[in-house]
């Protein structure tokens, strides 16, 4: 059996699982095959940002990737998509390091949605103040 290579990448409230797979480009996503990752994602901002990793290595099409990707909304999908992707290229050969840490595709970008606070309408928003 072919070599699988697998990442994990978080953003927000999404968590991907990311398996790469020599092959012929094939794109499966929670089970469904897919043409190209535009019809998962529906935006060319979300896909590009999904699949930078594998353009900048210069590796798009080499792969079938599954991913399984849970929770938020496709922009922090696609964010999760994308480290992991940068990390399962990293198991597929560590010499790819020093190009995918240039780039930032190994970062874990921390920044969550704050918790909402009690007696406010928001996480930070007061209700508005009435003099009489």
């Amino acid at each position: 059996m072919a070599d699988i290579y697998m990442g994990t990448g978080r953003r927000k409230t999404s968590t991907a699982r990311v398996y790469l797979k020599p092959g012929n480009g094939k794109i499966r996503i929670n089970d469904v095959e897919y043409k190209d990752f535009n019809e998962y994602f529906e935006n060319k901002v979300w896909t590009l940002h999904a699949i930078e990793p594998l353009k900048t290595v210069g590796l798009e099409g080499t792969f079938d990737v599954l991913i399984r990707v849970i929770g938020g909304g496709k922009n922090g999908q696609a964010g999760a998509v994308r480290l992991g992707i940068a990390r399962a290229l990293l198991n597929y050969n560590p010499d790819l390091k020093g190009t995918l840490r240039e780039n930032g595709f190994l970062t874990r970008d921390p920044r969550m949605v704050e918790r909402k606070k009690y007696g406010l309408k928001k996480a930070r928003r007061a209700p508005q103040f009435s003099k009489r």
